[in-house]
């Protein structure tokens, strides 16, 4: 009995040393972090320094290819990588020559690449949202048999590089007889598992109580899908909207390998014109490149709104 009450005792004396050895270390725990909070102005402000320069150096490594570009654009036609000149010329031409943009319209049949560009990324851009808000909406929400072996498998597409399927997309084209056609530019890319991937985790992020809601009314699933389903996913569809535009729109290759005819040329095939066998005109490059991008930042302003809103429906989820 006495054996007993004596490990007791003990244990109760290990436990207050171990409650006592934990109170000092959080204590001390505490006393650093004070010493850190109540560090010299001097030092934080040396910190922040420091944070802002390497924001500035990250800023000006981005931002100075275009900076470069816009002055290219404008410069004469001899000036650029000229022999003698300073390195400062490069960067600020000694004149300004804006008709350097309307050469450009003149020199090449740059409006009709600039509507086959816009033709064919406004179809793959539409195509691409609504074929994988379609599959993304059967994979979240119907109940078929294998339907979550089937998104993995259609998700395993991913990992395929696509130059591997590169050629063969190119013979079952060309079987279809349809080289040197917008079919050939457009319906490759209309089919992908990444937007369907990426609409499939946000729909599943939607409440069901407002489809459970429409059923008992009587909508059937297309209604669902178009009057509850895409509402609520403006800002999954904004974002995959100006990831499939910029994709198409600065795409090179394939429109490269299936187009023979320079009437439909897009953008980036026929900024080729200005590059020659004995040189480039940089400025003229330069100039198309800069009215090239331009689309680009339109569909990327029109969508921010819709990022915005994604954020605050984030944030705001309990």
């Amino acid at each position: 009995m006495g054996n007993h009450i004596d490990s007791l005792i003990q244990e109760e004396m290990r436990q207050e040393m171990a409650a006592s050895v934990s109170r000092s270390k959080r204590k001390k725990t505490v006393k650093v972090v004070t010493e850190l909070k109540e560090k010299s102005p001097l030092k934080r402000s040396l910190q922040r320094a420091v944070l802002f320069a390497a924001l500035f150096v990250g800023a000006v490594s981005m931002t100075a290819p275009f900076l470069w570009m816009v002055s290219t654009s404008l410069a004469e036609a001899g000036q650029v990588f000229a022999e003698g000149r300073s390195w400062w010329q490069e960067w600020l031409p000694m004149s300004f020559v804006w008709q350097n943009y309307v050469k450009v319209w003149a020199v090449v049949p740059f409006a009709q690449f600039y509507l086959n560009s816009i033709f064919v990324s406004l179809c793959i851009t539409f195509g691409q949202v609504a074929t994988s808000a379609m599959a993304a909406y059967a994979f979240a929400r119907l109940n078929f048999p294998g339907r979550d072996r089937i998104f993995f498998g259609y998700l395993a597409t991913m990992m395929i590089p696509g130059a591997v399927t590169m050629i063969p997309v190119f013979i079952l084209l060309r079987h279809f007889g349809w080289i040197d056609t917008y079919k050939a530019l457009i319906l490759p890319g209309i089919f992908t598992a990444y937007g369907t991937f990426m609409l499939r985790q946000f729909f599943l992020t939607l409440p069901k109580d407002l489809e459970d809601a429409a059923k008992i009314d009587g909508c059937s699933y297309v209604r669902i899908f178009w009057h509850i389903i895409l509402p609520l996913s403006k800002p999954a569809l904004a974002t995959l909207t100006t990831f499939t535009f910029m994709g198409s729109w600065m795409n090179l290759m394939w429109p490269l390998i299936v187009v023979n005819t320079h009437t439909k040329y897009t953008l980036p095939v026929g900024l080729a014109y200005f590059q020659g066998v004995h040189g480039t005109d940089w400025t003229l490059l330069m100039a198309a490149s800069m009215m090239m991008i331009l689309p680009i930042l339109i569909v990327f302003l029109f969508n921010q709104r819709f990022f915005v809103e994604g954020i605050k429906l984030t944030g705001i989820k309990g």
